[in-house]
């Protein structure tokens, strides 16, 4: 199979993300992330199953390369554990982390894949959130030095930089409904964390584009479509179109037009009043992009 099937200029591509493949969960100053404690609390997964191997594709990513060269892959879009670059969360940078990631990257671009890289795909190192994580402005500070630090460290080899994997399950499964890491159960938290992960955005790509001024820039939200059930019931109407503006608008308004509509306000009224939301925050949040995922 080859990708030429693929009028151009589509890119034929693959996904993956850290946590879910990598394993070696505590080699080479690794530090732990929120689903290895997650993982490992009892009754938290299916059959008390664990990342702590997964796939083994840190010890393995030559033959994963090989088996995407042999499909013909275009590109693969793969995301880097945070807390194997900076195992505190923030501090002093793990040379080994950095080194994986570098000779993966060059291994895709020698098989000629492009290297699409995601900074975050839900592993917050478990020293931030020890600290409050996404619950505090500081961890959108942070993941934004950790931007800058990918810049820096892989800047010639990364495609396209992709911010947030999906921030809907960060906020709304991690914080409210509790089945993601890191299982909170707290509707007004969730639509904070939502604001905190929507800066961290906006901070991470100005991060990148202060180190990579013509850096490709991207998010990835898994936008949903809502359907009454009667679609001639007012209220069902009103019900299907508070989900879209819980689960879209709060990431694209701010993202794409810098702003926090008033539909979103009043349907999250009963549970927040936004106070959480500084000045300038919707300026740092709404950054030009080049990719919406």
């Amino acid at each position: 199979m080859t990708s030429h099937v693929f009028p151009r200029p589509f890119l034929f591509g693959t996904a993956t993300a850290s946590y879910q493949i990598e394993g070696a969960v505590a080699e080479d100053g690794r530090g732990p992330s929120i689903w290895d404690v997650f993982s490992h609390t009892p009754g938290r997964t299916n059959n008390g199953d664990t990342g702590d191997i997964a796939c083994d594709h840190y010890h393995r990513y030559q033959e994963d390369i090989a088996l995407m060269r042999d499909l013909g892959v275009d590109a693969y879009r793969l995301s880097i554990a945070w807390p194997r670059i900076l195992p505190g969360g923030t501090g002093a940078v793990n040379p080994l982390g950095v080194a994986f990631y570098r000779t993966l990257l060059e291994g895709l671009r020698a098989a000629g894949i492009r290297p699409v890289v995601t900074l975050y795909h839900w592993d917050l190192p478990q020293a931030l959130q020890d600290r409050g994580g996404w619950a505090e402005r500081s961890t959108a500070e942070a993941f934004a030095h950790y931007a800058a630090v990918m810049a820096t460290e892989l800047g010639d080899l990364v495609d396209t930089w992709t911010t947030l994997n999906e921030p809907w399950c960060a906020a709304y499964l991690g914080h409210g409904s509790g089945v993601h890491a890191p299982g909170i159960t707290d509707p007004a938290l969730s639509v904070k964390v939502a604001h905190h992960l929507n800066l961290a955005h906006g901070l991470a790509v100005q991060a990148i584009r202060q180190v990579l001024p013509d850096a490709r820039c991207s998010v990835t939200l898994n936008l949903q479509v809502a359907r009454p059930e009667d679609p001639e019931d007012p209220a069902d109407r009103a019900a299907a179109r508070t989900v879209e503006t819980i689960g879209n608008d709060v990431f694209l308004s701010p993202m794409l037009e810098g702003r926090l509509p008033e539909e979103l306000v009043a349907a999250t009224a009963p549970v927040t009043d936004w106070s959480f939301v500084a000045p300038g925050d919707l300026a740092e949040i709404h950054q030009p992009l080049d990719v919406l995922g």
